[in-house]
Order: structure tokens, then sequence, then C-alpha cells
């Protein structure tokens, strides 16, 4: 049965008033004045909301919530797009280069560099007399416990094509790629001493037009790097003394360079070491005299 069945019918004469006794028959009826009145009274309550409130709670439901109203306690809505925005890890690779445009980098004037243009994806240095450059510009660079990785190759010339200089903690240094006639792969400079002249001094030769894959490693307590994922350079720093040459001091804080070379750089990424991987790296250091 509806609830509306529930409510007597006002001109029904033997409807019973709660709470007095019931009319006998053809007892007096109730005057007009009185019906007309009753009417109003019910017309304003239907008007405010308050019948259908109690037919609702007779009929054991609660009034039908009124569209566009918030129920106390809901949890909000989330954005149309159901994806909150999340801030990358620093512990995740990220590029420097997009492929496309030197938008964190500029070419410095070393007096006699050649163009440095985009093409194909890749970063060109062309070949100058004697030096070509590039240098991050970025301001979220750290300075120790990261690690940088590069693929690059030499289309012209006979002499380092991808040398990399880069931070290490407030010092600097450079894994110089094929220098000194094209061969030479180390460090420069420890304790004044170049890459074709210290403990981290390898020979390597570099074919032209060849992709090779770089990676360079740096924690407080050692320098990693790797070409082609075997590893070249595994210097412990210790007391020594960490340096460039001048040649790269526009280079800093991190950047690239050729020399008498033309050198093509792409998927330039990095990436901050975990405290995990730091805390393997400085118990391996410790255990090593330098």
């Amino acid at each position: 049965m509806s609830t509306l069945s529930r409510v007597p019918s006002i001109h029904d004469p033997n409807r019973q008033t709660p709470g007095r006794p019931s009319r006998r028959r053809g007892a007096a009826a109730p005057s007009r004045r009185g019906l007309w009145l009753a009417l109003a009274l019910i017309g304003a309550a239907i008007a405010a909301g308050g019948l259908g409130s109690v037919l609702a709670e007779d009929a054991g439901t609660a009034p039908a919530q009124p569209a566009g109203e918030k129920t106390e306690g809901k949890t909000a809505e989330k954005p149309q797009d159901g994806k909150e925005a999340k801030k990358p890890s620093p512990y995740e690779w990220r590029d420097l280069f997009d492929g496309k445009a030197l938008d964190d980098w500029k070419a410095p004037q070393f007096g006699g560099e050649g163009q440095v243009r985009v093409q194909d994806g890749a970063i060109v240095l062309e070949r100058g007399d004697t030096m070509t450059g590039i240098t991050y510009t970025g301001k979220d660079l750290p300075k120790t416990n990261y690690e940088i990785e590069w693929v690059a190759k030499r289309t012209d010339g006979i002499d380092f094509f991808a040398t990399l200089t880069f931070p290490v903690g407030e010092s600097f240094c450079s894994l110089v790629t094929g220098g000194w006639g094209g061969t030479v792969v180390g460090l420069s400079s420890i304790n004044f001493y170049d890459a074709s002249d210290n403990e981290t001094t390898q020979f390597k030769v570099f074919k032209d037009n060849q992709w090779y894959k770089f990676r360079v490693r740096v924690t407080d307590v050692k320098i990693e790097a790797w070409i082609d994922g075997e590893k070249v350079v595994d210097f412990v720093i210790g007391k020594n003394k960490l340096s460039t040459r001048f040649e790269v001091e526009l280079c800093k804080p991190l950047g690239f360079s050729s020399w008498c070379s033309t050198g093509v750089i792409k998927s330039v990424r990095l990436r901050q070491l975990t405290p995990d991987e730091v805390k393997v790296i400085e118990d391996e250091a410790k255990s090593r005299p330098y």
C-alpha cells in the first residue's frame, strides 16, 4: 500500500480525527469556514515540504537529498581525469635533452668554436679550431651521489668528441673520450695530472659514425665510468686533488666538448643515487687504499 493511501480524504464523512470521539451519523457537519481553514493549512504544509517529510518518515524512508547538496563526510570528488599529480622520484632517470631544443643549454664562446645545433634528435658539435662545446644551464643539478648517461659518436676528426665535465662535490673533473690523438680515456685531472698520465689512463679505439654509450657515477668517495657497459674508471677519491684543464672551464658545471672533431650527442639523462646505493659504494671504497 502506498504512503498516500493512508491519508484519509477530508471529504470522507466517516473520517475520525485523532484524540476526538467520532460523530454519530446525522451529527452536525463542520462549518464551511473550518473546512477552508483546514485546506489552507494542509496546502501550506505541502508547499513547505513538511508533509512530504512526514509522509516519508511514516513510510520508513528519508526525504530525497536535494540535487547538488553534499552529504557531510562524503569524500571530495576527484579531478575529471581521475589522476593526481605525482612528483617524479629523483632516483629515476630524467632527460636533460629532449631531442628537440637546447632550452637548458648554451654554447660557450671558446674562440674558433664550431656551430652547435640540433639535428635528427641529437646535439651536433661541429668541428672547431680547436674547441666546440655545450653547457647545461638547468638549476636542478646535483653535485654528488648521482650518475649521468649519454650516447655519442664522432663523425669527423681524430680527437675527443664527447668529453664530459661534471661536478664532484665542490670540485669538478672531466672524463676524456678519445683524446690525445683519438684513443685516450681517463679523468682529467688528478693531482694536476691529465687523463694521459694518471692512474685512470685507458686506451680505446673509437670508430667514426659508431654510437657509444657512456656513463659516469659520482659519490663523495669514488668516480666510476663505463663505456658500452664496460667499466673503464674505478677511482677512489680519498685525499687526491681533482681539477679540470683550463680549456674546459666554460663547460662547468656540466657540459660536453669536442676537440678538432665533430661530435654528435643524444639521449643525455641523469638520476640521483639511492641511499642504499651510496652506502654500498662507500663500504667498497673503505676497503681499498688510495
